[in-house]
């Protein structure tokens, strides 16, 4: 039997609950199918079918079920899964949660509808991240660098400035390669209030980087089921933007908590049984099925690079959100609460962070020759300071050896003038020329990640980065 498309189902609906409708199934439809949803009320409300047995079918609705009747309600099966009309023209376009136009201007000229659920790449199509994007971040640029195609969650906590850094980098993320290659920003909010869209929208606009910015906004108000489309629709997007018109796309969504969140309630809300912490035991497939959106394909200009943001509950990172994201992404940025009550901005915890494919997108023909080896030289210098300071928790300072007690002014000057950085971005030569000044505190006998040449050119003759 043939799935059949625009056939109104008529007095079908058997009961509502919450979100969802209840619809004996009646004609052949297929799992994820767009349909509209019209009551008597007049309104037209978008759904898609949720599930499917012999007899029945359950429609998750996108807008509110206030209004709805089982007596009168029509159902318009369309046939296809949920598209979104796309065009070059989403660039500086601001978008609800379920990419509705939502900056008062006219709808986008569409070029293409693509199914928000995206195309399955073949494994042997995808190509190697490689290359470098810049964030303006110094604590990212030169310790955790961004690899186009990469996937590189940030870890946050309750109260941190995640949203804060997710708009910085927004502004300043760049690339840096010699050939003029298209860049474009998608962003994502999922589950914010409505104070805190305004500010995403105010800070890009003000930026000036709205205009090469496709922003979607899902408000704290709206459905859970609008929630887990969100990101979706945000990043088919940045594939038609990546695959299509050949840009290289930086996605930034936060806060994937929300949208886990979203996730156990409305599979609580279909009956299904539940796992670890009441989450539904999909939610990994289901997270994987974003997170590996991400990525180059062979024979296409563009890439979708993701840096998609968690706020981990109670600060726990074997949380069943942080657990399943750090299996499927390549390394993560973690924020601190210390350093974030020591005032210092942006909070990033240089030790537990990490980015796996930073090899591939730095050092010659990407960034510069010595940046490697200064990023260990930093990572293996700090590592020490915190050993010294557990050490002087015990002796005391004055117990310290005169060299432990330079790893400790190091790690001093290292929160406060690398990790800690003035409003603006820093370019990855700035944040490598404050890295050396560094390095100078110490003795060569303790840069055992330098080559000897790399001492002289840049400790010991006052050399620069470049």
């Amino acid at each position: 039997m043939t799935i059949q498309a625009d056939l109104y189902l008529e007095n079908a609906v058997t009961r509502i609950e919450g979100p969802l409708v209840f619809v004996r199934r009646q004609v052949e439809v297929g799992l994820n199918d767009a349909v509209e949803v019209i009551g008597t009320d007049g309104r037209t409300r978008l759904g898609r079918v949720a599930a499917v047995d012999d007899d029945f079918m359950t429609i998750e609705t996108l807008d509110s079920t206030s209004g709805l009747s089982m007596a009168g309600t029509r159902i318009r099966l369309i046939g296809e899964p949920i598209t979104f009309a796309l065009g070059p023209g989403i660039l500086g376009r601001v978008f609800d949660g379920v990419g509705r136009v939502a900056d008062g201007g006219p709808p986008v000229a569409a070029h293409v509808r693509a199914p928000i659920d995206g195309a399955i790449i073949n494994p042997l199509r995808r190509a190697k991240p490689e290359d470098f994007i810049e964030t303006g971040i110094s604590a990212i640029d030169t310790l955790d660098s961004l690899v186009r195609g990469q996937k590189l969650p940030i870890f946050s906590g309750g109260g941190l400035p995640h949203n804060r850094l997710a708009v910085e980098i927004a502004l300043h993320a760049r690339l840096r390669s010699g050939k003029e290659e298209p860049f474009a920003i998608v962003f994502a909010g999922i589950g914010v209030p409505f104070d805190q869209a305004e500010r995403f929208r105010q800070a890009l606009e003000e930026g000036g980087a709205l205009g090469h910015t496709a922003l979607f906004l899902n408000l704290a108000s709206d459905s859970s089921a609008q929630r887990l489309l969100t990101p979706r629709f945000a990043l088919t997007a940045a594939e038609y933007l990546a695959y299509q018109e050949g840009r290289h796309v930086l996605v930034i969504i936060t806060d994937m908590t929300n949208y886990c969140e979203a996730l156990r309630e409305v599979s609580a809300s279909h009956g299904e049984i539940p796992s670890r912490k009441g989450y539904p035991g999909y939610m990994y497939s289901d997270l994987a099925t974003l997170y590996e959106r991400a990525g180059r394909i062979r024979g296409r200009p563009g890439s979708v690079t993701q840096i998609p943001i968690l706020t981990m509950p109670a600060d726990d990172i074997t949380h069943p959100i942080p657990d399943l994201t750090g299996y499927i992404t390549e390394g993560q940025i973690t924020l601190d609460r210390k350093l974030d009550r020591a005032g210092i901005h942006p909070p990033i915890a240089v030790l537990p962070s990490l980015s796996r494919l930073m090899k591939d997108g730095i050092g010659p023909g990407f960034t510069h020759p010595d940046h490697p080896a200064l990023a260990n030289q930093l990572y293996a210098a700090y590592a020490r300071t915190m050993g010294v300071r557990l050490l002087a928790g015990v002796v005391g300072a004055e117990g310290l050896t005169p060299t432990d007690r330079l790893f400790l002014e190091f790690g001093q000057r290292f929160e406060s003038r690398f990790i800690a950085q003035p409003e603006g971005a820093r370019s990855l030569e700035e944040s490598m020329a404050v890295g050396w000044e560094l390095l100078k505190l110490l003795p060569d006998a303790e840069l055992s990640r330098l080559s000897d040449e790399q001492i002289r050119h840049h400790l010991r003759q006052g050399g620069g980065a470049s």
